[in-house]
């Protein structure tokens, strides 16, 4: 993948990435159902894996990877953290967030590799299986909570 093509596609999934994960941790830590919280800890787990491969194959790339998520995670975090203790369901508002923002990245990643030629789309269509598992249980635990 040529440098341009990693800057420009690669370090904002990356960025996407680490503030999703700086989100999950923070409601691993908030959440009140402990098992809950080890399910957001284990997807945290992997987006964190996910991120550190992303972030090799644009230095493999020759490209400089992002290191740091974006000022908008910790204000995503406090907004998230006020909703649910506003909230009646807490657990429920985390699930719910972190749902909408993992499907966002898996957008984002299939957009990405859309539009990029097959040969440098392989690391991306790599990610997606890992990122997958984590929208099928963002899914579930999110069709849970709003029964």
């Amino acid at each position: 993948m040529a440098p341009s093509l990693t800057d420009a596609i690669c370090n904002p999934l990356i960025r996407r990435g680490i503030d999703l994960c700086r989100l999950y941790r923070h409601a691993a830590r908030a959440v009140g159902e402990p098992g809950l919280r080890a399910v957001l800890d284990e997807d945290a787990q992997s987006l964190a894996v996910l991120v550190a491969e992303l972030q090799h194959e644009v230095g493999l790339a020759g490209g400089t990877p992002r290191t740091h998520g974006s000022w908008r995670a910790a204000l995503r975090c406090r907004m998230v953290d006020g909703m649910a203790h506003a909230a009646t369901r807490r657990d429920h508002t985390w699930i719910h967030a972190l749902a909408q923002d993992e499907a966002g990245l898996l957008r984002a990643f299939e957009h990405a590799i859309a539009r990029l030629p097959a040969e440098s789309a392989r690391g991306l269509r790599r990610q997606l299986p890992r990122l997958r598992g984590i929208h099928l249980d963002m899914h579930d635990l999110d069709g849970a909570a709003q029964s």
